[in-house]
């Protein structure tokens, strides 16, 4: 299968070429840029000396003259000093398994939704540390908010989904360009992408793959007669497990979940506020984490013969490689009023868990405590399938 570039996609591909380096060169005159690093650090306390901000502000300067392109940028300024900088703050151990198993080619990578941006960031850490072909990820315009914001994500290699479209008819076009976007991405430019397995984060703690997403990667394979299992033996989609001991932004999913709940049953359509999923991404980066794992899993087999099918093996692989902490074992048994898995939490400072909720009101209690639980209900009810 080949797949022409377009110039059409210009408006949705990462930065490439002159634009990509007008966007550096943006980003070196930004402000916001190293205000943002030395806002961090002076949150953290925990960062090691090196990372003052005054350190900052000139090693990012000075890597910016070299950077050339997206893998640069990635490696050099995103990798080594960005995520450097959050898991030393935020997490206490980042954990990878299951890269080294698989070739080493380009792969759509298809995860769980848990974090705006660290979700994909974090798989493109484990990547580079693996030396392995690096990801554009899809994200949504929303995340655009302006010309920082927009910078930012295309030199990181986002390749952005337009969320609004003015009739049925032009966003299945939309959605038809982004297929062959990501399809000549991964066959001609030779670079792994990821996408999220569903429309936003999941704030239930459910991960459930849509089928809008192998249909709609499989879509510029269809144009060409392929019929879907033929199109996995073209490509490699894999599953990809990510597990946050604690999830940073779990009261404010909880409560935007039940303000949702709540407006709709008064026949009120529920409106995010302005900003709100920047001020989601600020959060997720900043707050603690504790642990993280991210689990990759294996390519989907060709005996697969559509898109359901694969929706429902990626919701297989992600439920059983899903890294269980005893943050979700506690909130499992609170939840189920037991003590079966009390051995997985018996280290765990439960009082000072519970603590940190009891502010609130109970229905958000309820619903975090059931974000944390129901990946464990998952694994059991693949285990029992």
């Amino acid at each position: 299968m080949h797949i022409e570039y377009e110039e059409s996609f210009r408006d949705i591909s990462p930065y490439e070429g002159e634009d990509f380096e007008k966007a550096v060169e943006r980003l070196r005159n930004y402000p916001q840029l190293t205000d943002y690093f030395t806002d961090v650090i002076s949150r953290h306390s925990r960062i090691v000396n090196k990372w003052k901000s005054f350190h900052t502000k000139n090693l990012l300067k000075n890597e910016l003259k070299y950077v050339k392109n997206y893998d640069d940028f990635q490696k050099n300024i995103t990798s080594d000093i960005f995520l450097s900088l959050i898991v030393s703050s935020s997490i206490d151990e980042f954990s990878f398994d299951g890269i080294s198993e698989l070739e080493d080619k380009p792969h759509i990578y298809i995860s769980n939704h848990r974090d705006i941006v660290l979700d994909t960031a974090l798989l493109d850490l484990a990547l580079y540390e693996s030396d392995r072909t690096l990801c554009e990820m899809v994200i949504g315009d929303n995340l655009l908010v302006n010309q920082f914001a927009t910078d930012m994500f295309k030199v990181n290699g986002a390749i952005t989904v337009k969320r609004t479209a003015a009739s049925a008819s032009e966003l299945r076009e939309e959605t038809l360009r982004l297929s062959r976007y990501m399809l000549y991405a991964l066959l001609e430019k030779k670079k792994s992408l990821w996408i999220a397995q569903k429309s936003g984060r999941s704030k239930d703690g459910l991960d459930i793959t849509s089928t809008a997403i192998p249909k709609m990667l499989y879509l510029a394979a269809r144009e060409q007669k392929m019929s879907f299992s033929e199109f996995l033996k073209e490509v490699s989609i894999v599953p990809v497990a990510i597990s946050y001991q604690y999830d940073p932004c779990d009261v404010s999913k909880g409560q935007s979940e039940i303000r949702k709940l709540r407006e709709e049953g008064c026949y009120n359509v529920y409106k995010k506020k302005k900003y709100q999923d920047v001020l989601e991404l600020v959060r997720g980066l900043r707050l603690y984490k504790g642990n993280v794992h991210i689990q990759v899993g294996k390519p989907l087999d060709s005996s697969i013969t559509s898109a359901n099918e694969a929706a429902r093996e990626i919701d297989r692989q992600i439920h059983l490689n899903y890294k269980l902490w005893d943050t979700n074992y506690y909130c499992w048994d609170n939840v189920n009023n037991s003590n079966v898995f009390e051995k997985y939490y018996e280290d765990m400072n439960t009082k000072k868990f519970n603590r940190k909720y009891r502010k609130f009101n109970q229905d958000v209690i309820d619903y975090v405590y059931k974000e944390y639980a129901n990946p464990v209900q998952s694994f059991l009810n693949e285990q029992n399938a």
